[in-house]
C-alpha cells in the first residue's frame, strides 16, 4: 500500500523500540525510501493477505516481544510510557498486553458508536502468541495470560469518505469470500435484518447517536458494510449453483 503521508508520524512513534521492521508489499510510492531514511529495515513481498503478512512479519523479527502496528496507526505517548516500563521489568508473566485504539475520524476523535474506542492485543511474546489468518479483521490469539494497558493506539484509518467507502467495498469481498469457504450461507434473515441490526447497535446501543451527524455517517456505513457482505455471500452461491447446474446441463 502507498502510505508515504502517514508512514513517518507511525515510525516516529516506535523510535523507542529496539527495531523496527516495515514489510512493504510493492508500494508505487515513496514509503520504502521513508522507512529506510528513518532507520527501519525494510523487506518488500507480494501481498498474500492481512493475517498472513503479520504473521510473516513477526517471524523476521530479531526479538520474541513484537509490537504489531499499521501505517495507519501511532503509539501515543502514554502508551510508549507503559510499554517503556514493562520491558524494563521483562514484560512481566503476562503472553500479551492489549490496550484502547482510539479512532479519528476526518479530524475528530470518535467516542462513541461504530469507531468508539475498543481493545487491541498488539503487543505479545511471538513464542506464546500469533495471528490468526484470517482474510480481514485479523487478531492476535494467545497462549498464556493476557494484560492490559491504559495508553491508547492512535487511529487515523481513512483519509476521505471516499477511501472509507472503498475500504467497505474490498472488505466485504474478502469477508464474503471467507465466510463462503468456511460454509457459510446468505439467508434472506441476514440480509434483511442484520443490517438494520447493526445500525441499531453502532447508533443507539453504543451511542453513536452522540456523536452527531457523525455518529448517524458512520452508523449508516456499517450497516452497508452488512448489507453488502451478505449480498456478496449470496451472489457466491448463485455463482456456484449455475455453474454446477451447467456442469449437471
Amino acid at each position: 500500500m502507498d502510505e508515504a503521508d502517514r508512514l513517518p508520524a507511525c515510525l516516529g512513534s516506535l523510535s523507542f523500540c529496539d527495531e523496527v521492521l516495515v514489510v512493504d508489499s510493492h508500494s508505487r510510492d515513496d514509503s520504502r525510501t521513508i522507512a529506510r531514511d528513518m532507520g527501519a529495515r525494510v523487506i518488500e513481498r507480494d501481498w498474500p493477505g492481512f493475517g498472513a503478512q503479520k504473521t510473516f512479519a513477526v517471524a523476521q523479527a530479531k526479538h520474541d516481544w513484537v509490537l504489531c502496528v499499521d501505517a495507519d496507526e501511532t503509539v501515543s505517548d502514554s502508551l510508549r510510557q507503559d510499554i517503556e516500563q514493562l520491558r524494563s521489568r521483562g514484560f512481566g508473566d503476562c503472553a500479551g498486553y492489549s490496550f484502547p485504539r482510539r479512532t479519528r475520524y476526518l479530524g475528530k476523535w470518535i467516542r462513541w458508536g461504530a469507531l468508539g474506542p475498543r481493545a487491541c492485543l498488539r503487543l505479545f511474546d511471538r513464542q506464546r502468541g500469533s495471528w490468526i489468518e484470517r482474510a480481514v479483521h485479523e487478531a492476535v490469539r494467545l497462549e498464556g495470560r493476557p494484560g492490559q494497558l491504559r495508553g491508547a493506539l492512535l487511529h487515523d484509518p481513512f483519509r476521505n469518505r471516499a477511501e472509507h467507502r472503498a475500504t467497505i467495498e474490498r472488505y466485504t469481498t474478502l469477508a464474503a469470500q471467507s465466510a463462503y469457504d468456511r460454509g457459510r450461507r446468505s439467508s434472506v434473515l441476514d440480509r434483511a435484518v442484520r443490517p438494520a441490526a447493526r445500525f441499531i447497535k453502532h447508533y443507539i446501543v453504543k451511542g453513536g447517536f452522540l456523536e452527531g451527524r457523525q455518529g448517524l455517517y458512520l452508523a449508516r456505513e456499517s450497516a452497508r458494510y452488512t448489507s453488502l457482505k451478505y449480498s456478496k455471500l449470496r451472489a457466491l452461491g448463485q455463482t456456484l449453483a449455475r455453474s454446477e447446474a451447467s456442469t449437471r446441463g
